[in-house]
């Protein structure tokens, strides 16, 4: 799975640096919303705008951009009040299983963005529950470590509930139980980790190898689906080769 984790954290490393920040902070602005409207302003009792906030600064979204988001949120419920959150579904290159989340005020809008994407680059569309089975909601927390450390990080990681963990250079990606994310932040905390990051994810159960031309369509269909403005997150369970992962990184 070592291809799916490194493609994950070239994503978020992307995310932060490229471009497309603009992009991103409209994303981020949305689910800082969806969050405070579900669970309330108040961040320290809703652990979902927690996750939305510390992911906007990891960012460097400006603070001033998460409390317009959160006053919008709670305030006199203009703007963004009809956004629904959408699951969809479908395959991509090679067979491989493609999870999107979205928010959207518009749901035929959404539904045909996806639907094109996917054709135009050689997937499709699939039905509802086609593919969710494939993947398992777990917490991720990624952790800085140093290759000296990592085997300690560990086993805290371990000791703290993590389930499972990967090694990736300076970084490990332990993965816990959806609902003990934060028993488990909050324990790496103490025990002295460095937290990188948190967030709730779709990982897959299993991955699909993919060979570097397969690989290439995949990672073009994924980086389109993420352009769409609806989608918050794409998952997928393809594992890249890793050079094809380091090409796409210097390429991107």
């Amino acid at each position: 799975m070592s291809g799916h984790s490194k493609w994950s954290t070239i994503k978020h490393g992307k995310a932060v640096t490229d471009a497309r920040r603009g992009k991103l902070f409209t994303k981020l602005t949305k689910e800082i919303i969806a969050a405070a409207r579900q669970g309330g302003g108040d961040a320290s009792s809703n652990f979902r705008l927690r996750m939305a906030v510390q992911r906007a600064k990891d960012s460097n979204m400006p603070s001033n951009n998460i409390e317009r988001a959160i006053k919008r949120a709670t305030g006199d419920g203009s703007g963004q009040d009809q956004m629904e959150e959408v699951i969809y579904e479908g395959y991509g290159p090679g067979g491989t299983a493609i999870l999107l989340e979205t928010l959207t005020d518009n749901k035929n809008r959404t539904v045909s963005d996806v639907r094109s994407t996917f054709t135009k680059i050689g997937g499709n569309l699939a039905t509802a529950g086609a593919v969710a089975w494939q993947f398992s909601q777990k917490g991720v927390l990624v952790i800085e470590t140093s290759h000296e450390e990592a085997d300690n990080t560990a086993l805290l990681a371990i000791d703290a509930g993590a389930e499972d963990f990967e090694e990736d250079g300076p970084t490990i990606h332990a993965y816990t139980p959806g609902d003990k994310l934060e028993d488990t932040r909050k324990a790496l905390i103490e025990g002295g980790a460095s937290v990188k990051s948190f967030e709730l994810s779709m990982v897959p159960v299993n991955t699909v190898s993919l060979d570097s031309k397969t690989a290439r369509q995949t990672l073009k269909l994924l980086d389109q689906l993420e352009e769409i403005d609806d989608v918050q997150k794409v998952y997928s369970n393809a594992d890249f080769p890793d050079d094809v992962l380091e090409q796409y990184s210097s390429e991107n």
